[in-house]
């Protein structure tokens, strides 16, 4: 009889239901306010090198997140196919982040030391030469564009300033390091220092005399899903 009551009266009907949207919406953000962090810090995540971050801008620019997403699901078909579940911490530096949700190619969280650079640079040229059922395009122009990095300092300090920890030795060696990792004949030595021993350091496109937009690609590409060791979890997939 009250059911009907207060399915009969619309007035009523707004008011309860916004009294139990209230009390839902409460019960979910309340506890926010009451903890520190809502990401689990996991060893091994650190903020991308100048080339990654330069990599992951190309990756942006040329929309490669409309056909491949960036999170593995905690399901077991995902897990098989792909690796271990994408980790909330794997994308606290990614602004934006890549999850996505089509797939025409396959999820990259993982792909990082999948492939060789070689692998990578023939894929960018003609994807058919290597994975002959793709409908990728081709991007030759990548291996031609010299990278433009004269203000790879200034995306660091402006990600500082939205929470990616970088360090003001890391935004004033900007510039060293992107041609530390991409150069066969770096240095490595600073580079190291300021992002650790799991930066992959090599001349990405196969041309020693120039920095391409193909570098910076592929080293973003080769470190996706590298930094965190999972050996340490357990797959929770059902």
């Amino acid at each position: 009889m009250q059911h009907a009551t207060i399915e009969k009266s619309i007035p009523l009907m707004a008011i309860l239901t916004l009294v139990l949207v209230s009390i839902g919406g409460l019960v979910e953000i309340v506890p926010l306010f009451f903890i520190k962090g809502t990401i689990e810090k996991v060893d091994g995540m650190r903020p991308y090198t100048p080339l990654e971050l330069k990599g992951r801008d190309i990756y942006i620019r040329e929309g490669c997140y409309n056909c491949h997403s960036q999170m593995i699901r905690p399901f077991r078909d995902e897990a098989e196919r792909y690796g271990h579940y994408s980790l909330a911490a794997e994308s606290m530096y990614d602004h934006p982040f890549q999850w996505g949700s089509k797939r025409t190619g396959p999820d990259l969280a993982r792909i990082g030391g999948k492939y060789s650079n070689q692998w990578h640079h023939a894929h960018m040229m003609r994807p058919q030469n290597v994975v002959p059922e793709s409908v990728m395009p081709a991007y030759p122009w990548l291996a031609k564009n010299a990278l433009d990095y004269g203000d790879i300092d200034k995306r660091l300090r402006a990600l500082s300033k939205v929470g990616v920890p970088y360090t003001e030795e890391q935004i004033s060696s900007a510039k060293q390091d992107l041609m530390a990792q991409a150069l066969a004949g770096g240095d490595p030595a600073g580079l190291n220092k300021r992002y650790g021993n799991k930066v992959t350091k090599d001349d990405f496109d196969g041309q020693p005399d120039k920095i391409s937009e193909l570098d910076a690609l592929v080293a973003y590409l080769q470190m996706l899903g590298t930094l965190v060791d999972f050996s340490g979890y357990q797959a929770q997939t059902r």
